[in-house]
């Protein structure tokens, strides 16, 4: 490996050991839940990220979750999440995490939420309540993070264009999916010009998002812009194809919070004391998937493994095959395991998983159409036979 390519590794490694990375997360719940099927019965093994997701599955009443992350700070965020739905109001939660702002986050921290927290999620947020109170030049919890940087430096970037961000809130409160489109094509051009092209393609920028440099090489090897050319495609399917009322996921980071209107299922008034009355389904692991089920070894009958085996075939094949040796060993039969990945043809499989596990198309094809995000090339949903 050259030396670039192991700087670029461990600028990676970096940034994610150190820092909070997702605020929110980035795969639409809605269709996890149409494909994942989950029921009273439903046990979950899931990649934590941001916890919006875990929360938006408690809706369909499993039995528990499991949220699992090598990243402490992403467990520590769904702590604080957890604490909230029990220990204040909707509110106040909303406040916290669907405007990104709270007025009185450290009283209610100290009152209400510190002592409900595990030490370690107590640790980081001692450190942290900042995010919240709305001070300084990141006025919301939505541009701190790794990825909430990079949304705000984007916004201001925006701000400063001023007809290019006029047209873009025109495009958000479009009537039509006609006009939105029309929108969208006016100002693709000035949207991914030269600059932004060539802050695309930065490894630095990617690694904020959570890209790591085998993902990004499957930009360079398809699009002849890179990640420039990758991000096209997917502005285009999101913005041209569906319409964007409740597509909470790209106003969030065009806006910096979330209303009342578009948001997650967990931040909807109505929603809220159905999962009040679940959260304690919910159990974080600071662990790898392996490390997890190897400790907590069991019959699981769902896996939602986000895109990070993307990131083990291309660095750790070894790893990639336990990993899968343990889903296998702790599967129900019937389990179903959900996937995402930036190649639009998976060839990572191991064989053995091939010869235990049937891969549906056609439901993942077009669940996968209506995606909200559009920021992965391919789903898959595996079924353990």
């Amino acid at each position: 490996m050259s030396a670039i390519n192991q700087f670029r590794d461990w600028t990676f490694r970096k940034i994610h050991s150190s820092n909070l990375v997702y605020n929110t997360c980035w795969e639409d719940p809605r269709c996890d839940r149409e494909l994942l099927e989950l029921n009273a019965g439903s046990e979950v093994v899931m990649i934590t990220s941001a916890g919006c997701n875990a929360l938006d599955y408690l809706l369909d009443s499993p039995a528990k979750i499991n949220c699992v992350d090598m990243n402490p700070r992403q467990n520590a965020l769904l702590e604080l999440k957890l604490a909230s739905f029990e220990q204040v109001d909707f509110e106040d939660l909303f406040r916290l995490f669907g405007q990104g702002v709270h007025p009185e986050m450290e009283m209610l921290y100290v009152t209400q939420l510190r002592e409900a927290l595990p030490y370690f999620a107590r640790q980081y947020w001692d450190k942290n309540l900042h995010f919240f109170e709305g001070k300084g030049l990141r006025k919301t919890f939505y541009h701190y993070s790794t990825s909430g940087a990079l949304a705000w430096i984007t916004g201001q970037y925006l701000k400063a264009q001023r007809g290019l961000y006029r047209q873009i809130r025109q495009m958000f409160e479009a009537e039509t999916l006609d006009r939105q489109a029309a929108l969208y094509h006016q100002i693709e051009r000035r949207l991914l010009n030269q600059l932004m092209e060539w802050a695309l393609n930065r490894h630095f920028l990617m690694c904020l998002v959570g890209v790591p440099r085998s993902q990004q090489l499957l930009f360079v090897e398809k699009y002849d812009r890179g990640a420039a050319g990758f991000v096209q495609e997917c502005l285009r399917r999101v913005f041209t194809q569906q319409p964007v009322s409740d597509n909470y996921f790209w106003r969030l980071y065009f806006d910096g919070h979330y209303d009342a209107a578009c948001c997650p299922s967990y931040l909807q008034r109505g929603n809220f004391e159905t999962i009040r009355g679940q959260v304690r389904k919910i159990e974080t692991h600071t662990a790898t998937i392996s490390q997890f089920l190897k400790q907590h070894p069991g019959q699981y009958s769902h896996f939602v493994l986000l895109d990070h085996q993307d990131w083990l075939a291309a660095n750790d094949q070894a790893a990639l095959e336990e990993e899968w040796q343990f889903i296998l060993a702790n599967s129900k039969p019937g389990a179903r395991i959900l996937l995402r990945s930036a190649a639009e043809e998976v060839t990572f499989f191991p064989d053995f998983v091939k010869d235990s596990v049937v891969f549906e198309k056609e439901k993942t094809r077009e669940t996968h159409l209506r995606d909200r995000v559009g920021t992965y090339a391919s789903v898959y949903l595996g079924i353990v036979q």
